[in-house]
């Protein structure tokens, strides 16, 4: 709290988001510049006589931006223009195309609501598909990627081949920045798939919950069999030969943390370092698509996800410290909005969301959603989130649809009243499909996520303060 005795001198105090921790105020702007003071100095810069009292403190707010009257308006509006990049763009970017709902997996959290193997109506034909590739190319955007997912994608691997090759001749007279993911649990990988990824370049992630005790618990196959054993096979069979094809797409781990995972911070951590993979994300369990009794047996509070993430960050930096280059997403994505002036890329945190102008799914009928997230709400009969089909619409249709404009809405942090005035602002993010899942409305902010994101961004802001550990992070940050 302030002190009663001082008063704010608003000739002299710019405009800044504050809060207590660790005993300092951490003071941040919209440009996302922090300094840390003492309650001393933060309340001579309340009353504008920082200067006096610590001109080495009052140097450096100025030069990041705290004081009015000695603010660089043209290097603050071009930093910032920098840091949201994605605002000035005219179409969406990352297009993730289900092209099938097939999978042999039954995860116990399953979010994508696939389905049995033998169903093959549920795969994307080649009409579609094509149909799917020429929206996409509508868009605006110079850099586009498209992610397959499923189900499981390498089900219809087909379709992936024909994709890839549709679009590759249309970028020929496009010229866009074209890149291609496939998000597989590797169960149908086989060197001839190997083979195809690396000649087209095309980048390759996975799901591992951690060492065999915990994601087999997590990731059940049909017929019983060990996903974790196969998982494994293929992803260090992935990392050897793109590692020789010196591949810029590195192979990419993530682990989704229900609470059976929770009393394993460093075993799941040691389990990606002992594969040589150079980093992972630690991403808490979602509500979308996930069935109400299973949320509730694998759920787990804010708090606790916090206390696994805490242990699992300590136990990556004291890695770092050891010489072990080893990196988390989640921190590297807040990380990277706090230490440079990149946009990190990462739709869930940006204000407004990137739903529909960051992202879109087409699901394998063609239908398109503002985001993966909506198109697994369609499986749960909620048709809220629909844009349009790729057969009758356009994608100037979809991204100014009415859909897109109150997603846009609803996540503008500057709109809702508790994030407008939060310190973590300029880092932070909302997404309205969460609080649709969790509380029935769209504006409703999910108190869980919110306590996540708040929690991460706490605890690197406490070791930002440590210089080794704040070397760590820069060079996180510069290899992202």
């Amino acid at each position: 709290m302030l002190l009663e005795s001082e008063k704010i001198d608003r000739q002299k105090v710019g405009f800044f988001q504050f809060k207590r921790l660790n005993g300092q105020y951490l003071l941040t702007n919209v440009i996302g510049d922090y300094i840390f003071l003492q309650p001393p100095s933060f309340n001579a810069f309340l009353s504008g006589k920082i200067e006096q009292a610590s001109p080495q403190e009052y140097s450096q707010l100025r030069n990041k931006g705290f004081i009015r009257g000695q603010l660089n308006f043209d290097n603050l509006a071009q930093r910032y223009v920098q840091k949201n990049m994605f605002l000035r763009s005219a179409g969406t970017a990352l297009h993730i195309v289900v092209v099938t709902l097939r999978c042999d997996h039954k995860c116990i959290y399953c979010q994508a609501s696939s389905r049995d193997l033998k169903e093959n109506e549920l795969d994307m034909d080649i009409a579609t598909a094509e149909k799917v590739v020429d929206r996409i190319f509508e868009s605006a955007n110079k850099g586009i990627t498209i992610e397959f997912q499923g189900g499981e994608p390498l089900v219809n691997f087909e379709i992936i081949k024909f994709i890839v090759r549709y679009a590759q001749e249309k970028n020929k007279k496009a010229k866009k920045d074209l890149r291609f993911t496939v998000v597989s649990n590797l169960t149908f990988m086989n060197e001839k798939i190997v083979k195809y990824l690396l000649k087209n370049d095309i980048h390759i992630c996975t799901s591992l919950d951690g060492p065999e005790k915990v994601h087999n618990k997590c990731r059940v196959t049909l017929g019983n069999k060990n996903s974790h054993k196969n998982t494994v096979k293929w992803l260090k069979r992935l990392i050897r030969e793109y590692k020789k094809a010196n591949s810029c797409h590195k192979p990419f781990a993530l682990a989704t943390i229900t609470r059976l995972a929770l009393p394993f911070p460093k075993e799941i951590v040691n389990e990606y370092v002992k594969l040589g993979l150079e980093g992972m994300h630690l991403r808490p369990l979602s509500p979308f698509g996930t069935n109400k009794k299973v949320w509730k047996r694998l759920a787990f509070s804010g708090q606790d996800f916090l206390t696994f993430y805490k242990k699992a960050l300590d136990h990556i930096i004291d890695l770092n410290m050891k010489g072990k280059d080893f990196r988390e997403r989640f921190a590297v994505i807040f990380l990277t909005k706090i230490l440079t002036d990149k946009d990190p890329g990462y739709v869930d945190l940006r204000s407004p969301c990137g739903a529909g102008t960051g992202q879109m799914a087409y699901n394998f009928n063609g239908d398109v959603y503002a985001c993966d997230e909506g198109r697994m709400m369609s499986r749960q009969k909620d048709e809220s989130f629909r844009l349009g089909n790729v057969r009758t619409g356009s994608h100037r249709d979809f991204f100014k649809s009415n859909v897109v404009k109150t997603m846009c809405i609803a996540s503008c942090l500057d709109n809702l009243p508790e994030c407008s005035q939060c310190v973590y602002k300029p880092y932070c993010g909302v997404c309205p499909l969460q609080n649709y899942t969790i509380n029935g409305n769209i504006f409703n902010k999910s108190a869980f996520w919110c306590q996540i994101n708040k929690g991460i961004l706490d605890y690197l802001f406490i070791k930002l303060k440590d210089e080794k550990i704040k070397d760590i992070f820069y060079k996180w940050v510069m290899r992202s």
